[in-house]
């Protein structure tokens, strides 16, 4: 006994040695130095079976790897994440999925890694019934999804968003925008299919109608049906001089518009 109490407070020492120098780099602005003492901590606190200890080690070790290895960093968030699953703490292990999608998204410019761990941690929020925050999560997997032209994916997550939102007295202001962005992308598959959506969601949402974004989209079917670019354009820099269109909707009009374009070449 008295052996193992040497041995534990031994590994504590050492602990406290590693979280002391690596605070210490931090201060010197020596990530990756930071982030090693920090793991080495982390996996002797494993060692003593201190999970939490050595969970809440792998995210500061993340945290400096952040500014200096992103891959590291999602490996240490990732060993995070793991200890937090096993302990059924679905809330914190999905916040830190969010970490990593963010990493991959402004760093490694990978987006179907951001997806993949958005997706996860939807799951999560969902599972705790954190309805917002997986939500939040799944308009991030839906605006990549579209832009890789993944439309269904994006078409569903709209959809069930806006309807979602439209039943609720804080969140109904916001319904008209997910459904606006689920009619492009229709839009972008099927000119049919967009304006039967449209009346769809219509009947289900009746404010729908008044709206500017909706009365947006039937001018731009009417200009598609017509084959009449500069009726599209008109009607999109009519409504943008009242509200700015943010990229993601520009991206997906511009798509539409260049589809009456080829479609006026193959034409002639």
């Amino acid at each position: 006994l008295n052996h193992k109490l040497c041995s534990s407070r031994k590994y504590e020492e050492a602990c406290d040695i590693y979280v002391r120098a690596a605070n210490m780099f931090k201060m010197a602005k020596n990530w990756s130095a930071a982030g090693n003492a920090f793991s080495q901590a982390a996996h002797l606190h494993l060692q003593m079976d201190n999970k939490l200890d050595g969970a809440i080690n792998f995210l500061d070790a993340g945290n400096a790897f952040k500014k200096a290895d992103p891959q590291e960093a999602i490996n240490c968030l990732n060993q995070a994440i793991e200890i937090y699953t096993d302990m059924g703490r679905f809330t914190i292990a999905a916040k830190h999925h969010i970490s990593i999608a963010e990493i991959y998204e402004s760093e490694l410019l990978d987006v179907d890694k951001a997806i993949c761990h958005y997706e996860q941690a939807a799951d999560y929020y969902k599972g705790e019934e954190s309805k917002s925050a997986a939500n939040k999560c799944l308009l991030k997997v839906a605006t990549y999804t579209a832009q890789l032209e993944q439309y269904q994916k994006a078409i569903d997550i709209y959809e069930q968003i806006g309807t979602y939102a439209m039943d609720s007295v804080l969140l109904k202001y916001g319904a008209k925008d997910h459904f606006f962005k689920a009619a492009l992308c229709h839009f972008c598959v099927d000119m049919l299919n967009a304006r039967l959506s449209v009346q769809r969601y219509e009947d289900m949402f009746p404010a729908f109608s008044d709206a500017r974004e909706c009365k947006l989209v039937k001018k731009l079917l009417d200009a598609y049906e017509e084959q009449d670019v500069d009726a599209f354009t008109d009607a999109v820099k009519d409504f943008d001089s009242i509200s700015r269109l943010d990229q993601w909707n520009t991206t997906m009009l511009l798509r539409i518009k260049k589809q009456i374009q080829d479609d006026e070449s193959d034409l002639r």
